[in-house]
């Protein structure tokens, strides 16, 4: 299969500089790009190395100008990749109908351009939308719901009463709809709370392998519409995650938190129960968040802190064992001096200069500026004399 530039650039509502009829076989990284395949670059580092690669065309967004190459101009260049990807590498197609060691309930409706894989058990009222898959080892328990074009991958089980939108994709052992961690403390032992809610997943959201998404406690865990979750995060009972968030692997969320739209939680970061995340928040990795957040904050640490303070904080203890090492010299000269102080008589100018720095007599003609007081200055008076505003450490 191959394209023409002309035909790319039409998709991706690019411009062609040079000969739109140069036939386009592939797309490729411009060290690995053969002739006729096209490459990309966003930057002058990339489009030097796209100009030296086989490539027949590149990608560009930006200035660009080349000799040898077919540009295809376009605003974003890593945007245009992304959807030109799928020209070149359509999805897997997957032939209509049910696998013959499929175990399907009678009352289970599918729709007849669905695909039901080898060894998938569907349970009573269970529902199929059009052109959905079902690759193989799924477990869909009691009233799941599937809207149009859903993908599950090998192994993915929806626990009863699971909503999915259109166009959902969930990869490879991730578990929708398993009982919530509820339990309360009852003469002695954890009393189980029955988790009788469900999980409602709406349209164009794609959630990573061994992803846990748990029921409600008694309504609805929710993730919104084009919400991203990647593998190995966890979403406890009654979470609402908004629209076109981004949720980064090994994240944790406990329960009844709430995120607004467009929210980012990078990876390994937890977020504690019944807490408010604000719409467009960014959550750094590794945060610890115990509190809510304000939409478009930004928090990073453990405990969770504005960003520039966390990033000051990670800065200062950076600096500890110097300051440390610096702390400890000082206490060795303060010892030091002590004792010196300790065998003569602390208030004789000579004690004195033994190199506390104190403020100098008013009428010494002998002070230096940033040195001590030396033994042949007389001292200040009892009264004060000596020690007024005008004394600035300068004869």
């Amino acid at each position: 299969m191959f394209f023409t530039a002309s035909q790319i650039a039409e998709t991706l509502r690019g411009e062609i500089t040079g000969d739109g009829s140069v036939q386009l076989t592939g797309l490729a990284p411009a060290e690995h790009a053969r002739e006729g395949e096209l490459t990309f670059a966003e930057n002058a580092a990339y489009f030097a190395a796209a100009e030296l690669s086989k490539a027949a065309a590149i990608l560009v967004a930006g200035p660009f100008v080349s000799a040898s190459k077919v540009l295809i101009r376009v605003a974003n260049a890593r945007v245009a990749l992304a959807r030109v990807l799928p020209v070149f590498f359509p999805p897997e197609g997957h032939p209509q109908g049910i696998h013959p060691s499929a175990v399907i309930a009678d009352s289970a409706e599918i729709d007849p351009t669905a695909h039901i894989g080898p060894h998938c058990v569907l349970g009573a009222r269970v529902r199929v939308g059009a052109r959905s898959v079902l690759m193989g080892g799924n477990d869909l328990r009691a009233d799941c719901q599937l809207g149009e074009d859903v993908c599950l991958f090998p192994n993915v089980v929806l626990y009863r009463q699971t909503r999915l939108g259109h166009r959902v994709t969930i990869h490879a052992g991730a578990v929708i709809g398993s009982d919530g961690f509820g339990y309360v403390f009852d003469e002695g032992r954890h009393r189980k709370v029955l988790q009788l809610g469900n999980v409602v997943i709406h349209a164009d959201v794609e959630i990573g392998a061994n992803t846990a998404i748990d029921r409600g406690t008694l309504g609805s865990t929710v993730i919104g519409e084009g919400t991203k979750i990647d593998n190995l995060v966890h979403v406890a009972h009654n979470v609402v995650i908004g629209k076109h968030c981004l949720v980064m692997g090994q994240v944790g969320f406990a329960g009844s938190t709430t995120l607004g739209d467009y929210v980012i939680v990078a990876s390994q970061s937890g977020i504690a129960d019944h807490l408010k995340i604000g719409s467009q928040a960014v959550i750094g990795a590794k945060s610890g968040v115990m509190r809510d957040i304000a939409p478009g904050g930004r928090v990073l640490g453990a405990p969770a802190a504005p960003d520039k303070q966390a990033k000051r904080q990670m800065i200062a203890m950076q600096q500890l064992p110097e300051l440390l090492h610096r702390m400890r010299a000082l206490e060795k000269q303060v010892l030091e001096l002590s004792a010196r102080v300790g065998a003569g008589d602390a208030s004789s100018p000579e004690a004195l200069a033994s190199g506390f720095l104190i403020p100098p007599h008013r009428n010494s003609q002998t002070w230096k500026a940033g040195g001590a007081l030396r033994a042949d200055d007389p001292a200040p008076s009892p009264s004060g004399e000596g020690w007024g505003e005008g004394n600035r450490g300068v004869t």
